[in-house]
């Protein structure tokens, strides 16, 4: 996998630095504990055996057909912009996913990549911080990319890339144009370490733009017109 990565790589950092795994408990764990990858490592695997998606919930990571892969980043900047690298993955896969597939891809803020409404990819970010600052940020991502089938309780809510288009993808192709999305993304983000100049682009893939939502707060829940996002990632409804 790693020599079909770097074949079609078109990166300067992103990726560069390949750690690949025929099995193993998560890419998110290996990129967390491997301290002298450095920055923009990428961190990949045909199968995961304990795969986290956001609030804890376990993430399917059958072997071969999918995409399990995280980047290992070191930043240099406040922590508390580092959960806006989130939103800068999830425009960076759906741009991607749209240019290699011809599907149309679309966020479902703040970070689920969405074809013809169906959850398609998940991205779980991580961070560890020091006396100095940002130790690290790690953000794993997981793109169904040639599962032909998923279990009736979610096949209504789940898909993948073959599913929508009935063509079965090369990973690592896919895997190359979200790097290199990425590699753009990130230097215009880190200019501000803001959303500033991403904005228009990710509201323009904003799946809830303009859409009626439901908002969940402690304690009460209304509903709204989604605007979509700030500079600061935060959903304007």
């Amino acid at each position: 996998m790693n020599k079909a990565i770097k074949r079609v790589l078109q990166t300067h950092r992103m990726g560069q630095n390949i750690y690949y795994y025929k099995e193993t408990d998560s890419t998110n764990i290996q990129a967390k504990s491997c301290e002298s990858a450095g920055h923009g490592a990428l961190f990949v695997a045909d199968k995961q055996t304990a795969g986290r998606g956001r609030l804890g919930r376990s993430w399917e990571s059958p072997a071969a057909d999918n995409i399990y892969m995280t980047l290992r980043l070191e930043p240099e900047m406040e922590p508390d912009r580092a959960p806006m690298l989130t939103l800068v993955m999830a425009l960076s896969v759906a741009e991607a996913l749209n240019h290699v597939t011809g599907l149309e891809a679309n966020i479902k803020w703040p970070n689920d990549i969405v074809v013809n409404k169906k959850k398609i990819c998940g991205i779980l970010t991580e961070m560890s911080v020091n006396m100095t600052g940002i130790a690290y940020v790690v953000i794993g991502v997981g793109v169904n990319v040639n599962t032909k089938d998923f279990p009736e309780e979610i096949r209504g809510t789940a898909a993948s890339l073959y599913t929508e288009s009935g063509r079965c993808f090369e990973r690592s192709e896919v895997i190359a144009e979200i790097l290199k999305r990425f590699e753009v993304n990130y230097e215009t983000f880190m200019k501000k370490t803001s959303l500033a100049d991403l904005m228009n682009s990710y509201n323009t893939l904003l799946i809830n733009r303009n859409k009626e939502v439901r908002v969940l707060e402690p304690g009460k829940e209304y509903s709204g017109y989604a605007l979509g996002i700030n500079e600061a990632g935060e959903l304007l409804v």
